[in-house]
């Protein structure tokens, strides 16, 4: 080994392919979801006013001109932010917490993890969706703040409303299988009764009159089921 051998760092080891995803904070994220992070941290902190390239440099701990380079005009960054808002949420649940829309749904995802299909019945999308509100309200406020800031902004901007209606497909086209699967005979329409009912709870135990009040995953389930059931009733039951 000569001298200069001694001196040079051991090369770093490849990660595993099963490690734990980095945090969103991380820099091991890379510098574009770093970027995409503190732009999301910045809007629910700050609000829309508050998002400025130099601001996400400064709170990603970047050189200043890193959000430039990676997304040059506001519109750019607020797409940037969208995007990200909907990976981020899109890990709220795991696969496995989900009710399948049949039994072949389930994945390898869960297969690999043990642990068996969650169903696709009421009972399974009622605590599917309450499992989901509560941790909205109890661990992911700060993405229901920026969310609410992209949505807002997103009237005003029609290239990024198309962006953030494509997100929101991504979310309502599941629910609208997993009503049908649980027995609807309107799962379109239910779809929208569903998604209004969590969107007004989030929105009111966020930002609204309820906000210094967050309901339990008991109370969430319940209020998810009650709906269910009045949804779910065959139509020739209705005004009896």
């Amino acid at each position: 080994m000569t001298a200069r051998d001694r001196h040079r760092p051991a090369p770093t080891p490849p990660s595993p392919s099963l490690s734990p995803s980095p945090s969103p904070s991380s820099p091991a994220s890379g510098r574009p979801q770093l970027i995409a992070d503190a732009a999301i941290r910045l809007l629910a902190e700050r609000g829309m006013r508050g998002l400025t390239h130099r601001a996400v440099d400064e709170a990603a701990g970047l050189p200043l001109g890193s959000t430039s380079n990676l997304a040059r005009t506001r519109e750019a960054l607020l797409e940037t932010a969208v995007r990200r808002l909907a990976e981020r949420e899109a890990a709220v649940l795991t696969p496995a917490e989900m009710p399948t829309v049949a039994a072949h749904t389930a994945g390898p995802e869960t297969a690999a993890a043990g642990t068996p299909a969650v169903g696709t019945g009421p009972e399974a999308l009622a605590d599917a969706v309450a499992l989901a509100l509560h941790r909205y309200l109890s661990r992911h406020r700060q993405l229901l703040l920026a969310r609410y800031e992209l949505a807002l902004e997103a009237t005003r901007r029609p290239a990024l409303r198309e962006i953030y209606d494509r997100a929101g497909r991504a979310f309502r086209e599941p629910m609208v299988a997993m009503l049908a699967a649980a027995g609807s005979t309107a799962p379109e329409r239910h779809a929208l009764s569903m998604v209004a009912w969590c969107d007004g709870v989030l929105f009111s135990c966020t930002a609204g009159q309820f906000h210094t009040a967050t309901p339990t995953r008991a109370e969430l389930r319940t209020s998810c089921a009650e709906l269910l059931t009045g949804m779910l009733r065959r139509q020739d039951d209705v005004g009896r």
